[in-house]
């Protein structure tokens, strides 16, 4: 990872045209066939993850917060979690967790879009997509997936980051673990999450020259955080699409600044690196200040990195600038916090990934999905990536020594 402590902003390019077809490359993740699998531990998570989806809504909290189980069950058993921890996982995240109620009607072939972006309809959604899954698919459900992500002239594709990105991180874990209930689950939560962020994806006039030529994302990054066309005071999620459109002509050219095309494959490279960045040389050293929003833009990134090996290659590109546009969108409102280097502590006094993992597994916060996914990112993203100067390590190392909870 040569850029994540070296990086130097300023390298540009100018643009040439967009394309939409350029595949993104990345080696295949390892799929973990929970179903099938005998081994003790993948029992173990497959029976939570199916006890949590019949049991327990995919929102709660008046519909305002998400059910993170299948992402801090599958973190956790991919950091190498025994059964205990997967059992004291589980029974921590349902106590706050609610049982399923019936939506106000069912949804069918002819109206199900109708429905779109109302969570009262998150069981009917569930339901609809269940069965699809066995009357239409016959329980194939990446077949069922790609049919739902890709059709209509306003695919669910370009609403995977709509939610603070939820739909498309339960998606990642759907296929990584091979989980048809996880995979109903996401699909039912880009149509309840459904709301503006796809509008820009949507429509192609959006999608326009930009004044802003950069190959790098954090150079981009570190413009926006100086450019005071923009506040920084910070503004909460909720108003999130009044402050887009407030400032959406400047916001515009960052989304179009970003060159993809020339080298997709080290530009999402790139993309992964600033994602660490974002959430680690943000927080000063002694202020323990991790943001929960922020935290969103390195996991999203993770899952944007997993879907990369299922999807047709002719969406990467779009994938990765809807990653884009969630990033910007999150950095924007949460004040624009600059990266810094000096930051990140590199001397790691001996330690290793195993420690970082024991961090993940035993620590005070091995209950948090937020914490547990952020280690599990930042050390995926390393394997993606290759980590021959330890930058990954030191950013994970920073990341679990310091943490003390979440700032919002």
């Amino acid at each position: 990872m040569s850029g994540l402590l070296s990086y130097i902003p300023g390298a540009s390019l100018v643009m040439g045209s967009r394309s939409k077809t350029g595949a993104i490359d990345v080696p295949p993740v390892e799929v973990h066939h929970i179903e099938t699998d005998a081994d003790k531990r993948a029992r173990c998570l497959k029976h939570l993850l199916k006890a949590n989806h019949v049991n327990y809504a995919i929102l709660w909290n008046n519909l305002q917060f998400d059910n993170h189980n299948p992402h801090l069950l599958s973190s956790t058993y991919l950091l190498g979690g025994n059964e205990n921890h997967l059992n004291e996982a589980y029974n921590n995240e349902i106590k706050d967790l609610v049982p399923w109620e019936p939506s106000p009607s069912e949804v069918i072939d002819e109206d199900w879009r109708d429905f779109l972006g109302d969570k009262r309809y998150q069981r009917a959604f569930v339901d609809y997509f269940e069965d699809k899954l066995v009357m239409e698919y016959a329980y194939d459900w990446k077949t069922e997936v790609q049919h739902f992500l890709f059709s209509g002239k306003k695919p669910l594709f370009h609403a995977l980051l709509d939610g603070l990105g939820h739909p498309i991180i339960h998606l990642g874990y759907a296929y990584e673990m091979d989980s048809k209930e996880i995979a109903m689950e996401a699909l039912a939560m880009a149509a309840v999450k459904y709301d503006f962020l796809h509008d820009y994806l949507d429509d192609s006039s959006y999608t326009r020259p930009s004044p802003l030529k950069s190959r790098a994302p954090l150079d981009l990054l570190i413009q926006l955080s100086k450019d005071d066309r923009f506040s920084k005071k910070e503004v909460q999620v909720g108003d999130m699409q009044k402050y887009l459109k407030d400032h959406e002509s400047a916001f515009l050219e960052y989304w179009n600044g970003w060159d993809i095309d020339d080298d997709p494959k080290k530009q999402f490279e790139l993309s992964q690196e600033a994602a660490v960045a974002l959430l680690v040389a943000t927080v000063q050293p002694g202020t323990h200040a991790y943001n929960f929003f922020i935290v969103h833009l390195l996991t999203t990134s993770h899952a944007v990195r997993v879907l990369l090996t299922f999807i047709p290659p002719q969406h990467h590109v779009t994938l990765v600038r809807a990653w884009w546009l969630f990033v910007l969108a999150v950095f924007s409102i949460k004040g624009r916090p600059l990266p810094d280097y000096d930051n990140i502590e590199t001397d790691l006094k001996g330690k290793n990934w195993k420690y970082v993992e024991d961090k993940g597994l035993n620590s005070p916060w091995s209950k948090d999905a937020h914490y547990v996914k952020a280690v599990r990112a930042i050390r995926d993203a390393a394997r993606t990536w290759g980590d021959v100067h330890d930058r990954y390590l030191q950013a994970a190392v920073t990341f679990v020594d310091n943490f003390h909870g979440w700032v919002f």
